[in-house]
């Protein structure tokens, strides 16, 4: 009973209670693309960049243009309504820049351009995200296995103290046996304590991934360790990737973007025209005027920008085939890193565990029937809490891989 209780009492300071939030991994990842502030603010990027496309879009203003001449300011007494018909002069015009080379719709298309590389961009930060949330989520999930784990081994050692203190009474075992079975019993107590941390540290991590006031504070997770075998190929997964990962069609769509720069700054070399209509009236008479003015491309000619987006373009180009090389790699890289946990897992599976409790539950016997000493048996108690842990950890590092993986393809979902 004792021992029942001291472990609620942990499950309750671990902070798994009755009321407790508790979400998916697919959940956990669905709050942070919602509410992660600094997702958030990459996607204002898109919005700036569709504003700058109404900018882009817009012609250019009229000019309002009014004068009032030889007006007698110096002699007052000249004004009068012949002074004002037949000697003042007034003069009204409208002016209006004409953009020639399709400028206008150059410029729109460029922002357009440079939106959708943005938009790519953010996709890519979800996606990096998306891994964070994965990788925090099986730290979790390994701090959980490793509490309980250790409740479980602390409540079986505790029997093995109270059946330790049984037989002192009774004289089977010695007092110095019986103290290093009890002295024992703290490193079990140690245990829980510090994966009860670990388990509140990486709930905390967790949460702030998620966006820290967008879950309660009582949040916990749904799942367990576990293996899933990957059945995809290395080329296939590659291929998927190209298809798949923003950054590298972020790359693809820069291509496009330094294209239609090229375009603007072609455009961008086209004289435009200055119109003017001017209606002025003189000397009792009414007259229009027109008036057009350009500049003569005698020696600016744009052709500094129009070789510097050229350069550009390779850049770009160039950039592409590196974002390519470093798909494929990242994608070969996790391949690998899941093929080399999964033997370790196998190891383990293959019949490391079941050693290991069979010969802890055999030295357990032997040593409560007086066939074998303390020494061997907490020799073996250590042995199997060790290749316990170390399963678990194995479990926790392949999970990893495979969100790994998951990030590397640009995808959610494994074959």
């Amino acid at each position: 009973m004792v021992a029942l209780a001291a472990m609620v009492f942990l499950l309750e300071g671990a902070g798994i209670g009755q009321n407790t939030t508790r979400i998916s991994l697919d959940q956990a990842i669905d709050l942070a693309l919602a509410h992660n502030h600094s997702l958030k603010a990459a996607r204002t990027l898109i919005l700036q960049n569709q504003a700058q496309e109404i900018t882009a879009n817009l012609r250019p203003n009229p000019t309002l243009g009014v004068d009032s001449q030889f007006l007698p300011f110096f002699s007052p007494q000249d004004f009068s309504g012949e002074n004002l018909n037949n000697v003042q002069q007034f003069d009204v015009g409208l002016g209006y820049l004409f953009e020639r080379g399709h400028k206008r719709q150059r410029r729109l298309q460029a922002a357009r351009d440079l939106t959708a590389v943005t938009r790519a961009q953010v996709a890519d930060a979800e996606r990096t995200l998306a891994f964070n949330v994965g990788q925090q989520f099986v730290g979790v999930l390994l701090a959980e296995s490793t509490l309980q784990f250790a409740l479980d081994a602390l409540k079986g050692f505790q029997q093995t103290v109270d059946i330790g203190e049984a037989q002192l009474k009774a004289g089977f075992i010695g007092e110095g046996d019986y103290l290093k079975i009890k002295l024992q019993l703290l490193q079990f107590q140690t245990d829980v304590s510090s994966a009860r941390l670990a388990r509140k540290q990486a709930l905390v991590g967790l949460r702030g991934f998620l966006g820290y006031n967008a879950v309660s504070a009582d949040l916990d997770v749904v799942g367990d360790l576990a293996f899933q075998p990957l059945k995809g190929n290395l080329e296939d997964l590659q291929a998927r990737a190209l298809r798949e990962r923003p950054d590298f069609r972020a790359a693809e769509l820069g291509i496009a973007a330094a294209q239609s720069q090229i375009l603007l700054a072609k455009a961008n070399a086209k004289v435009d025209v200055n119109g003017t209509y001017d209606f002025s009236h003189v000397s009792g008479e009414s007259t229009a005027s027109l008036f057009a003015s350009f500049e003569l491309p005698f020696f600016n000619r744009n052709q500094g920008e129009i070789a510097r987006t050229g350069y550009a373009l390779t850049q770009a180009q160039e950039q592409q085939q590196s974002a390519s090389d470093t798909v494929l790699s990242d994608v070969a890289n996790a391949f690998e890193a899941v093929s080399s946990n999964e033997e370790v897992v196998q190891l383990y599976t293959s019949g490391y565990l079941k050693q290991a409790r069979d010969s802890r539950d055999i030295s357990e016997y032997a040593y409560k029937r007086g066939a074998t000493s303390l020494l061997d048996y907490l020799d073996a108690e250590r042995s199997y809490r060790s290749v316990q842990l170390a399963y678990r950890q194995a479990l926790a590092s392949y999970m990893t891989a495979l969100e790994q993986l998951k990030e590397a393809e640009g995808t959610r979902d494994l074959p």
